[in-house]
């Protein structure tokens, strides 16, 4: 078996132990709660550490993190388990690049798009809760015409108790300024995602077909509000459809359960909120359901599965997730699970559920068929929803591609105590590396052109194109929407609800920015584990 450091699996643990890191998982929504162990070096820590640790010990951090979990390990040769065998020629390795963000980025592996490190883990930490400094407006980018550098942006929708939501800014608005500056490839990022606390925009009518703005003569100014809690259901209602009861969930985040300000006492219970939604769906007795996903980035895994049971509710305690580590994490996985002894084994699945962890029992809705609004925006836990759920019961696709992210990462610490309680004072840095793919039932994983796969071989899952145009949103909820008519029409065929689905003018390409790339995550919960010295 490969030689694994610092690995050592026991169930009746309740934390993962690793040289001097502490971590939770993240895959779109992986959570993991690790505990820092004691070795030589962990002897010579101190909370002042001498000059010549100083110079080194966050790329000492950086490298440790990335030999354990990162999925291309044994691609990376610098990652090789033997790099610090010698300790003079480590520490002079470790000198070689700059603290940080430099070191990191050199031991990225040619194929990963997702990986990244912070300099600030606060920044990670409410990134993962859906916490922000935001003015509650969300919107998608556009190119004016093919090759163009000028911008138009569109609004998707507003969250409610916002500063935008107050200044009346709503879904279909459009806007090619931000502080009478308009807007282009060159400039947008600095304008937006600047730190600046408020910005003012112009609003526009904009004619895609002949790239004509007309102003609107409307400027609003709008405040970010700091700790802002985005709250993931959107939109919720049954629709009668030529006779037939239809859900709608507009779900724009997997999030679970968010301690705010860390006193150990949860200010949101999003599962709560998820279940109370799907009881008052069971009440109602629809029997089709339509989920927008389109700007529904990911999350948390145990969301997704707890979201996946409550579609169905007919495959408790079968398989809905896989997933797949490296190769040393998963030899060694196997080697536990092929001994003599059954009860050391090890379940990286996720099952489909009936009941929350804490007992809450789950409406489910029974159904062998569900449809998904999708766009290039939907990564992460919402492609595993319709990935997973797609080994299982027949699944529609509406709308676009999706992203693409069939990877997860975890969040990696620098602690230096043994109860994981004390970050290291000398640096903030905490980072993101991919560490898995994730797969359905049947082994499928090889989704990273987006969903669905090309070529399409699974039989369940099937795909109608639709797309939204900047001028004609339409409004969420509504049987004319673009996305929602085209699945109310595979429900039942209308012919107006055809007519209403095909948007007009030209396909404008959208900017998918560093921001919003960012917020396309997801979290996965692992079993209680730990890790102790294993050579």
């Amino acid at each position: 078996m490969p030689k694994v450091k610092n690995i050592f699996f026991n169930l009746q643990m309740k934390s993962i132990v690793m040289k001097s890191i502490c971590f939770k998982i993240i895959f779109a929504s992986l959570i993991l709660v690790g505990c820092a162990k004691n070795d030589q070096d962990d002897d010579q820590i101190t909370v002042v550490n001498p000059p010549e640790q100083v110079d080194t010990e966050i790329n000492d951090f950086i490298w440790t993190g990335l030999n354990q979990w990162y999925y291309w390990q044994e691609k990376v040769n610098n990652l090789a388990d033997t790099k610090d065998d010698n300790a003079a020629t480590y520490k002079t390795y470790l000198s070689s690049l700059d603290q940080g963000e430099p070191f990191f980025n050199s031991l990225k592996h040619e194929d990963d798009r997702f990986s990244w490190i912070e300099d600030d883990y606060t920044v990670l930490e409410n990134q993962l809760a859906g916490i922000s400094a935001s003015n509650g407006m969300k919107f998608i980018l556009y190119r004016r015409c093919d090759g163009c550098n000028g911008l138009v942006a569109g609004v998707t929708y507003v969250l409610p108790n916002s500063d935008a939501a107050e200044k009346g800014v709503v879904r279909g608005d459009i806007f090619n300024s931000v502080n009478g500056e308009e807007l282009t490839l060159d400039n947008y990022s600095g304008l937006i995602y600047s730190d600046a606390m408020s910005y003012s925009i112009d609003l526009v009518n904009y004619n895609p077909s002949l790239d004509v703005v007309t102003p609107r003569n409307i400027t609003i100014t709008l405040n970010k509000e700091e700790n802002f809690q985005e709250i993931p259901i959107h939109k919720n209602q049954v629709i009668e459809h030529n006779g037939v009861r239809v859900g709608y969930l507009m779900y724009n985040q997997f999030l679970s359960t968010v301690d705010a300000d860390g006193d150990g006492q949860n200010e949101h219970d999003f599962n709560q909120a998820l279940i109370d939604v799907f009881a008052e769906l069971q009440s109602q007795n629809i029997t089709e359901l339509i989920v927008d996903l389109r700007y529904n980035g990911g999350g948390s895994v145990q969301t997704c599965t707890y979201l996946a049971s409550l579609i169905t509710g007919q495959f408790t305690g079968e398989i809905f997730a896989k997933q797949i580590w490296n190769s040393k994490l998963m030899a060694y996985i196997d080697s536990v699970n092929s001994n003599s002894d059954p009860d050391d084994d090890l379940d990286f699945n996720n099952h489909f559920v009936d009941q929350t962890t804490g007992g809450v029992n789950l409406p489910c809705l029974g159904l062998n068929r569900v449809y998904f609004l999708t766009s290039g925006r939907s990564a992460s836990a919402s492609e595993l929803l319709i990935n997973g759920l797609a080994a299982h019961i027949d699944v529609i696709q509406i709308g676009g591609t999706t992203y693409g992210k069939n990877v997860g990462s975890i969040s990696l610490y620098d602690y230096i105590d043994n109860n994981n309680e004390v970050k290291n004072p000398n640096h903030r840095y905490a980072m993101q590396p991919i560490v898995l793919k994730i797969a359905n039932n049947d082994g499928f994983a090889d989704y990273a052109d987006g969903l669905p796969p090309e070529p399409n071989n699974n039989p369940r899952l099937s795909f109608v194109s639709a797309r939204e145009s900047v001028s004609s949103f339409g409004v969420l909820g509504s049987p004319t929407e673009p996305f929602l008519a085209a699945a109310l029409n595979q429900i039942s065929p209308d012919a107006n609800a055809q007519k209403a689905a095909i948007p007009q003018g030209p396909v404008l390409e959208s900017i998918l920015d560093k921001e919003t790339a960012r917020q396309q995550r997801m979290f996965i919960e692992l079993p209680k584990i730990s890790a102790t010295n294993l050579h």
